[in-house]
């Protein structure tokens, strides 16, 4: 179904169709489509670090072959478990994600254990994975938000800002905010950022607790404008659990930074001292 989207400050008028192409009776989502494609190019940009960390891209690649599967059954599972109501009076619904309803968190949670294991058995520092992955997290999450602008999701509030996007809701003309264009040009930035400093990492966990930090800020911003939150009673579950990760791992990465710099002073006192 063709639906026209208006970015009126931006001088935009946009048809889109959530479907991309019928290959007989079977329809393929545009959202499908840019979800698979974030999952490949996060994969070749791995491929690009091999070695990174002492870490070989055959041990990135088997275990992403195990987190794929693992990480949408998780997002799909948290999404499903946040819109319960809906879901008991249309179970038959729970397994259709072609529009949407994958919950980024959910997919973070289901793969923790997985990896953990993963490392254990290869006995890989579980940092050192994740610090060579989670730049590329944030890329997938940047390119994934696009398969919601295709599927006319996750939206936010009215609002008359010069990005507001104009679209029909419920047979009425709203200008809103494109919150899926907010969090996808945020997260390109921390991917940005992360990637400058993989290659200046000073401790091992740092590239992932910066991430954790900055994406919980991001969503936790982003999450309050929205319409269509997960709620959790009168708490919006998503934008809760970004403040706890904003907290906690600004606190990681202030004194991870001070203790870095205190090691740093200390060894660079002993060295002069030895050349005295």
């Amino acid at each position: 179904m063709m639906k026209e989207i208006i970015f009126p400050g931006l001088g935009l008028n946009l048809n889109v169709n959530s479907v991309a192409l019928n290959i007989g009776n079977i329809n393929i989502y545009w959202y499908a489509i840019i979800i698979v494609s974030a999952f490949i190019i996060g994969v070749l940009f791995c491929k690009k670090d091999d070695g990174k960390y002492n870490i070989k891209f055959d041990n990135i690649l088997e275990l992403m072959i195990i987190l794929i599967p693992i990480s949408i059954i998780g997002a799909r599972i948290f999404y499903v478990v946040f819109k319960l109501d809906y879901y008991i009076q249309y179970p038959e619904n729970i397994l259709n994600i072609r529009d949407g309803g994958l919950a980024i968190y959910g997919g973070i949670i289901g793969v923790i254990i997985p990896i953990i294991i993963y490392c254990k058995k290869k006995k890989i520092n579980v940092l050192d994975i994740t610090d060579y992955l989670v730049p590329y997290l944030a890329l997938g999450q940047a390119i994934g938000r696009w398969g919601n602008f295709f599927n006319v999701e996750a939206y936010g509030s009215e609002t008359t800002s010069i990005f507001r996007m104009g679209i029909i809701e419920n047979g009425r003309y709203i200008e809103v905010h494109p919150t899926f264009l907010y969090e996808s040009i945020c997260n390109l930035i921390i991917f940005l950022i992360l990637y400058i400093l993989r290659n200046k990492r000073k401790y091992k966990g740092q590239i992932t607790y910066l991430y954790l930090a900055l994406y919980g800020i991001v969503r936790a911003l982003i999450e309050g404008l929205r319409t269509d939150s997960l709620m959790l009673g009168n708490f919006r579950i998503s934008q809760v659990l970004s403040i706890v990760l904003f907290i906690i791992f600004t606190i990681i990465v202030i004194f991870k930074e001070l203790k870095y710099k205190k090691e740093k002073n200390k060894n660079r006192n002993e060295k002069i001292r030895n050349e005295i």
